[in-house]
């Protein structure tokens, strides 16, 4: 059949209007606003959200209703949260009959049902924001909720509270360890805080071969989750799939929990999201909900469209970027391969094999220029005659320490006195600071303390902007001293000598108690061995006198020390000074103050307790100082045998053996003896015994 020309013309205007005609009813159908909820059915218990244009939702953070009536919960607003929840309040209880002889009435969660279709968004393809969840609240008030790991639902202190009386559903993008998270992509019940009761990687299981396909919630693609309670069986099923899938036959997750004494009769129903550093939106297009029956379905020819993705625009930038980017690729790996070789040198340690055997004792030397912040003269606690010492905050850890660096010669027994950092590090006494390990880097030695956070007991003596140690304090440092002495000389596995008791080497702890600490010099033997030959090392004015005939350290040569610390303590004045203020007797011929002989002479005049600190300004018990400067004499015997021990010392503090009354004629003046090298060594001897000690101080550190 063959058609005319006019026929033709009619026909083709005929096409033309239908193609209008129909162009113009899919305008006016998407500028039709979204259908109202559906009605209650009378009761009020059931909505249907087919898009939320028009919809009376109550929003609160950074929940918007957009123009085509997608919900966004949060845009890419890094650390926010945002709420909708349907306006009314539903009545999640009902009455029941309790099986029992008088059958009893009483109220139980009643069953419902919620389905959502969702969409995480998230600017990077191995990284998402936080998720979203489903909730059941008595109030609407979510404002002291956190953002981040907490989703909009808790915070961290009524996080787990049964009080909160908060039921909800987790679509979690994050691994969060405190929550205890199975992994970064898991669907998660929650009852009053965010420790799942029950939990399941993200995915559905494929109706025909019933194997489970996994899902990627933060992908960008749409998705549905289908929740059902049992009210009669206390038993909850969550299902997922994908938007285009039917809704599986088996729940992804099953799990028996009664939520009667958890949601309250009056409770609303929400959905929350959050961020956290990562962009990421969270969209919802479509919800529905019912008390007592199953969720009204949704149809999704009426759902609001997902933006598109921009994959073809990212393709042309990186077609433009990827030629340029290469060369920068190029100079960025050299740079690195540079700034690794720097780095290695920069933190370049001195590591030998032996060191091996006390591996748990080494600290890296990156961790420690990390812990003191570069060695930042800010954290500069102070500087010695043997090193500077840092405070610092380990990495990993967190534990604060302080750091000694001091120099040494790689010529020197380094290996033994490792070993032997690596055995005073197992001393554990409530009165002894804790050698927690070393370093070794060039030419230079690192030791790592625990921190004490008043500092010494040097600087509360001395300097005179601190407020004075009160008599009490005095005595309780004394004590603390000598108990930990007793323990390095007698009570630990092998006699440990510390050859540098001073007060600024007592370090008070937060509660003021004193800890001796710094074992850079300590020397120790096993139990019956002979003391060892060693360098005179060691502050004036603390040095026993034997040493520069011996030059062995003993338990005796702390004893000697210590009775010049227990001085020191109680007089408030150091051990050898310039031009000390009193009687002549103060100084000698050089011009130097020596406490013993100072104290020894108010004893010798009668006056023995007016040695004590005039700071004091009186405050304090006669016969505690007398004992204490008695005793302190007594430590500082010139001859090592008329010293006392530790465990002695112990019992004279604590009252259970009493002080030997010494005699003045035992005693006899300090000498101001000079070495070879320009040191002045402050030494006891008896009259009988000074001699030359040429050359027999060959490290000394200044009286501080």
């Amino acid at each position: 059949m063959q058609l005319k020309p006019d026929s033709i013309v009619s026909f083709l205007v005929f096409l033309l209007l239908v193609h209008v005609l129909l162009g113009l009813s899919h305008a006016a159908a998407a500028e039709a606003p979204a259908p109202e909820p559906e009605p209650a059915g009378g009761d009020g218990d059931r909505f249907r959200y087919e898009g939320f244009a028009g919809a009376r939702l109550d929003l609160d953070g950074m929940a918007v209703v957009e123009a085509d009536g997608k919900l966004m919960l949060t845009n890419v607003t890094s650390q926010m949260k945002g709420h909708a929840f349907h306006p009314a309040p539903l009545r999640f209880h009902a009455p029941v009959t309790v099986a029992s002889p008088n059958g009893t009435v009483a109220t139980a969660a009643r069953s419902f049902s919620t389905t959502f279709v969702f969409a995480i968004a998230a600017e990077y393809v191995t990284v998402s924001g936080n998720g979203l969840a489903f909730f059941v609240t008595p109030s609407k008030n979510m404002s002291a909720a956190s953002p981040s790991q907490f989703l909009g639902l808790f915070n961290i202190e009524n996080n787990g509270n049964a009080s909160n009386r908060v039921f909800a559903v987790e679509l979690d993008t994050i691994l969060n360890p405190e929550f205890r998270d199975i992994n970064s992509n898991h669907i998660g019940v929650d009852v009053n805080g965010l420790v799942s009761v029950a939990a399941q990687p993200a995915g559905y299981y494929d109706e025909g071969t019933d194997t489970f396909k996994n899902l990627t919630l933060f992908s960008g693609a749409a998705m549905q989750v289908w929740v059902d309670y049992d009210g009669r069986a206390a038993l909850l099923n969550v299902t997922l799939a994908p938007v285009e899938v039917p809704k599986p036959r088996k729940p992804l997750l099953s799990v028996a929990v009664d939520l009667s004494p958890v949601v309250t009769d009056a409770a609303y129903v929400g959905l929350s999201s959050s961020t956290g550093p990562f962009h990421t939106r969270h969209y919802v297009l479509g919800w529905s909900f019912a008390l007592g029956g199953s969720a009204p379905p949704l149809d999704y020819a009426k759902l609001p469209k997902l933006p598109l993705t921009s994959t073809k625009r990212r393709s042309k930038v990186l077609d433009v970027l990827v030629p340029v980017a290469t060369p920068l690729l190029a100079l960025a790996v050299v740079a690195g391969v540079s700034l690794l070789v720097w780095r290695r040198l920069r933190f370049a340690e001195l590591r030998e094999d032996w060191e091996v055997e006390f591996g748990p004792h080494r600290f890296t030397y990156k961790d420690l220029f990390q812990a003191t912040g570069g060695f930042d003269g800010k954290r500069l606690l102070g500087v010695g005659g043997f090193g500077r010492v840092y405070r610092g905050v380990l990495p990993v850890s967190k534990t604060e320490v302080a750091v000694k660096i001091v120099s040494h010669d790689a010529k020197q027994r380094m290996k033994q006195f490792v070993a032997e950092v690596a055995s005073i590090g197992r001393l554990r006494h409530r009165n002894v600071v804790p050698l927690l390990g070393y370093c070794r880097r060039k030419g230079e030695l690192l030791l790592v303390y625990d921190y004490m956070p008043n500092g010494s007991l040097d600087r509360w003596l001395f300097d005179q902007t601190a407020p004075p140690l009160s008599w009490a304090q005095r005595l309780r440092a004394i004590r603390g001293v000598a108990s930990g002495l007793l323990y390095l000389h007698e009570d630990w596995e092998q006699v440990v000598v510390h050859r540098d008791v001073k007060a600024s080497n007592v370090l008070l702890d937060g509660e003021m108690n004193a800890r001796l600490g710094d074992f850079g010099l300590a020397r120790l033997y096993d139990r019956g061995a002979g003391p060892q030959t060693t360098c005179v090392v060691g502050t004036m004015g603390y040095l026993a006198p034997e040493l520069a005939h011996t030059r062995r350290v003993t338990p005796a040569t702390d004893v000697f020390a210590f009775g010049s610390f227990v001085l020191e303590v109680a007089c408030g004045r150091r051990p050898i000074g310039h031009g000390g203020a009193g009687a002549s007797v103060d100084n000698d011929n050089d011009g130097h103050f020596v406490l013993a002989d100072w104290v020894l002479e108010r004893w010798h005049t009668g006056d023995i307790s007016g040695a004590a600190d005039s700071r004091l300004c009186g405050d304090y018990d006669p016969k505690e100082v007398v004992l204490l400067l008695k005793l302190g004499l007594l430590c500082s015997h010139p001859a090592p045998g008329a010293r006392p021990s530790m465990r002695q010392v112990v019992q004279f503090l604590d009252g259970d053996a009493t002080l030997p009354e010494p005699t003045y004629k035992s005693f006899t003046t300090l000498a101001i003896m000079q070495s070879a090298d320009g040191f002045s060594c402050a030494m006891s001897f008896p009259s009988s015994t000074v001699t030359s000690v040429e050359g027999a101080c060959s490290v000394l550190s200044g009286g501080g």
